[in-house]
C-alpha cells in the first residue's frame, strides 16, 4: 500500500480522504435505512390495537413517535384524529416530509462523491502529465521521472474511478430503498386512517 501511495504521488491523498468519507457515508446509510428501524413489521397492527383498547395516551404517543420514522407518522395521525380530514392530512404530510428529509440525509453528498472522485482522479492525471512534460529535455528525457509521471497519472485515474463506481451504485440503491420505505409508510398511514371511527375521520 505504501508503495502504491508513493508511486501515485501527492494527489492520491485527496482521493484517499474521499474514499474514507464515501465509505463512512455508505456504512451510515446502510445502518440507518434498515427496514426494521424505519418501518418495523407489525407496527401498524400494534397501533390499531392501541387505539382500539383506548391506550392512545399522550405518553404512549410520544413513545411511539420516538420509536421509528413510521411511528412518528402514525402517532401524528392519532394526535390529529379529531381534526377534519384536510387538516389532519396536512399535519401528517408535514411529518412525512420531515421523515423523508431524514431518510434522504447524506444521499446528495454521496452523489457528490460519485461526481467528484473522477474529477479528483483527472486532477491527478494532469499532475502526472505535468511531470511527464517536465521530464522532457532536448537531449533525452529522464526515464525515472517519465515513469513516475505515468504512474501518477494512471494510479489517480484508476483510483478515482474505483471510488466513483461504488458511490454511484450505493446512491442509486439507497435512493430506491428510501422511495420504497416512504411508500410503505404511506400505506401504513392509510391503513391506520381506515380503521379510525367514522366520527374521527370527519
Amino acid at each position: 500500500m505504501h508503495s502504491i501511495v508513493s508511486q501515485a504521488g501527492w494527489p492520491i491523498w485527496f482521493l484517499i480522504a474521499l474514499s474514507v468519507i464515501t465509505l463512512a457515508l455508505i456504512i451510515e446509510r446502510a445502518l440507518s435505512l434498515r427496514e426494521k428501524r424505519i418501518s418495523p413489521a407489525g407496527l401498524p397492527d400494534q397501533v390499531i390495537q392501541l387505539l382500539q383498547s383506548g391506550g392512545a395516551t399522550p405518553h404512549a404517543l410520544t413513545k411511539l413517535a420516538e420509536s421509528s420514522p413510521l411511528g412518528a407518522i402514525l402517532s401524528e395521525l392519532l394526535r390529529k384524529r379529531k381534526l377534519d380530514p384536510a387538516q389532519r392530512r396536512r399535519a401528517v404530510e408535514d411529518v412525512g416530509r420531515e421523515q423523508a428529509h431524514t431518510l434522504n440525509k447524506y444521499l446528495p453528498m454521496l452523489a457528490m462523491m460519485a461526481s467528484v472522485a473522477p474529477l479528483m482522479g483527472l486532477f491527478g492525471t494532469v499532475v502526472g502529465m505535468i511531470e511527464i512534460f517536465a521530464s522532457y529535455r532536448p537531449d533525452g528525457g529522464d526515464p525515472a521521472q517519465l515513469a513516475r509521471g505515468i504512474s501518477v497519472a494512471l494510479y489517480n485515474t484508476g483510483f478515482g474511478i474505483l471510488i466513483a463506481i461504488p458511490a454511484l451504485i450505493a446512491h442509486r440503491y439507497f435512493k430506491s430503498k428510501t422511495a420504497s420505505l416512504l411508500i410503505s409508510m404511506e400505506r401504513a398511514a392509510r391503513q391506520l386512517e381506515d380503521t379510525l371511527p367514522v366520527k374521527d375521520r370527519g
